[in-house]
């Protein structure tokens, strides 16, 4: 085994403290703003920005820095229609199917199994869980962490999509399996999420809802 390598840290910048306040301030402020839409333009989107944000995603920190996700950035309308056929499947089993208190508890988002933004939307981003590499060889590499890593990289994608001036939703249907095979992908892979992302319509609405307080989700000891 090759002796681990290390190179100074020079991409750290250091703020004086008002200006640390500032800065923590202002981002907070702007993911405030960020909203999960479920109503889509169909306008374009130049490729350019979406592979700004997936650079992005793929800085996350992950175990062993193993990078364990793959993207696939779905644009060809006949792909989006056919996931969005197989995924409304899904979602009339689930509707006809899932507990009462589940149904309860997504009532106030308003969802039900019609997905029609997964064809309206210019983009979808669907991501991927690698559970284990291979090596050029064929050999598998034991990936550590993949749920924690991958959901970390999701987060940076959503921020960064927000943060370029453009909206999204996370979209899970169960099962997901569907995905492998429309786009192809290996059985190394696990579908976690399909990200929608693109321009809210013109007459966008959103839930009426509220976030927990600082208070609610943190402890300082």
């Amino acid at each position: 085994m090759d002796a681990p390598r290390f190179v100074p840290l020079t991409t750290h910048r250091e703020y004086a403290v008002e200006e640390m306040r500032r800065r923590a301030a202002d981002f907070r402020a702007e993911l405030e703003r960020r909203r999960t839409v479920r109503h889509f333009s169909d306008r374009p989107v130049p490729r350019d920005i979406i592979e700004e944000c997936l650079r992005a995603a793929g800085t996350a920190p992950s175990g062993a820095n193993l990078q364990p996700w793959h993207f696939v950035v779905v644009s060809d309308p006949v792909l989006r229609r056919r996931i969005r056929e197989a995924a409304e499947m899904e979602e009339r089993r689930f509707y006809a199917t899932a507990p009462q208190d589940w149904l309860e508890a997504l009532a106030v988002l308003g969802t039900d199994e019609h997905k029609p933004y997964l064809q309206t939307a210019p983009y979808l981003i669907v991501v991927f869980a690698q559970r284990y590499g291979l090596t050029r060889a064929g050999e598998r590499v034991t990936h550590y962490y993949v749920q924690e890593s991958v959901g970390i990289a999701v987060g940076l994608l959503v921020a960064a999509a927000h943060h370029a001036g453009l909206v999204s939703l996370t979209h899970t249907p169960s099962p997901m399996g569907f995905l492998n095979e429309i786009l192809g992908r290996p059985p190394n892979e696990r579908p976690m999420l399909i990200l929608v992302v693109g321009y809210p319509a013109d007459d966008a609405v959103v839930p009426a809802i509220t976030k927990k307080s600082l208070a609610e989700i943190a402890t300082f000891v």
